[in-house]
């Protein structure tokens, strides 16, 4: 990748070489066409004279633009055969192109709230109107609402923020989120800062103690604070200080703004998007191992190898029997034997050969079919 990185860079370097080269010929141009148009004004007489000499630095200048084009056609080029050199697979033996068939609408709308989830809201508009989708107004207001009082926290006006918290305080405490206080934390803090000690210990008294059961911790260090205030950047509470806070606030707001409105934080286009890219080198090799020794995956909705992905982007719990190795699905779910061992239902079925008792595959007890219980991930 770094060899592909360093001839990308080059390009880059080349195309904005050539692109300032060729607007200042561009200009020369102008200049050359305007000065003969005031000569010709002046002396009609040497006008076959004037115009060959325009005619000359003419050709002059677009020989010039010809060439440094040329050269970046060069470095295209080689850029070109770095990359198929450096990917010689046919991705396309890894896809499906039936997955999305008569699907244009759903992934569409897919498109269409990713830009507006992403605050591009005009774009959002002219997709939407010449996609011909059907998308709430209501969702667009919404995002706008987030991106307003995402854009004040970012200048560290916490206000709107604040009021924006307190009109939805037991919808948040519901889901346990933390995002109120740190708020009134972070208010409180920027007036230590300003060596404003009294609005603070005023502030502190009258919002804190709202949240005291679940963040007398805090409180108390942020009390604390209050005696250091003039040097609080050398003091043992200098992490108030720290630039994170501001960018974690502004995180958490986006997250809790979208939990509120039953989404997810991330664009789910985003994470299908990352995720492919990350499981595709995977999945290539795996399909190109299956192709030479002419073998078919015939599992649907289920990979044939297991793609590591971080945790933030495992969104559902994913259980694989311990006797076929199979990773269940809804028509063959997860079931629960008396004795606390899980298998697969399928395996469950040749494991009990029907009403028979049979011994669980890894421990002595013994049960029937009809004892084991269906579990929810």
């Amino acid at each position: 990748m770094d060899s592909i990185s360093k001839e990308f860079s080059k390009v880059e370097k080349k195309q904005q070489e050539v692109a300032d080269s060729t607007i200042d010929n561009i200009d020369k141009i102008i200049n050359e066409i305007q000065e003969a148009q005031k000569r010709l004004e002046t002396d009609p007489v040497s006008a076959g004279a004037i115009l060959k000499e325009l005619e000359l630095k003419f050709k002059e200048l677009t020989t010039k633009t010809l060439e440094s084009h040329k050269e970046l056609q060069k470095v295209i080029i080689r850029y070109e055969k770095i990359v198929d050199k450096k990917w010689k697979n046919d991705i396309t033996i890894a896809s499906n192109p039936e997955v999305f068939a008569n699907k244009e609408k759903v992934l569409n709308t897919t498109v269409a709230l990713h830009f507006i989830r992403e605050g591009r809201f005009e774009l959002a508009n002219t997709f939407i109107r010449e996609a011909q989708l059907d998308i709430p107004n209501t969702i667009q207001t919404q995002f706008h609402e987030m991106y307003q009082i995402l854009g004040d926290i970012k200048l560290e006006k916490l206000e709107p923020a604040i009021e924006w918290a307190r009109t939805k305080s037991k919808e948040l405490e519901k889901r346990g989120s933390t995002l109120e206080f740190e708020l009134h934390r972070q208010r409180y803090v920027q007036l230590l800062i300003d060596n404003r000690r009294e609005e603070a210990l005023v502030y502190a008294k009258k919002k804190f103690p709202l949240f005291h059961s679940r963040h007398i911790f805090d409180i108390k260090r942020l009390m604390c604070a209050l005696a250091f205030s003039n040097r609080l950047s050398t003091s043992p509470y200098k992490d108030l200080l720290s630039p994170d806070l501001w960018i974690e606030l502004q995180n958490k707001f986006m997250r809790d703004f979208c939990n509120l409105l039953g989404m997810s934080s991330e664009s789910p286009l985003y994470i299908s998007v990352t995720v492919g890219a990350t499981a595709l080198p995977t999945i290539l090799k795996m399909a190109t191992i299956m192709k030479e020794k002419k073998n078919e995956w015939s599992q649907q909705d289920e990979l044939p190898v297991e793609v590591p992905l971080p945790d933030y982007m495992r969104y559902h719990s994913i259980f694989a029997c311990p006797v076929s190795k199979e990773q269940s699905t809804e028509k063959n779910p997860p079931m629960m034997l008396p004795c606390g061992h899980v298998i697969c239902h399928e395996s469950l079925n040749k494991l009990s050969r029907g009403n028979s008792r049979f011994k669980c595959p890894y421990c002595p007890h013994e049960s029937i079919a009809n004892q084991a219980l269906r579990i929810y991930f």
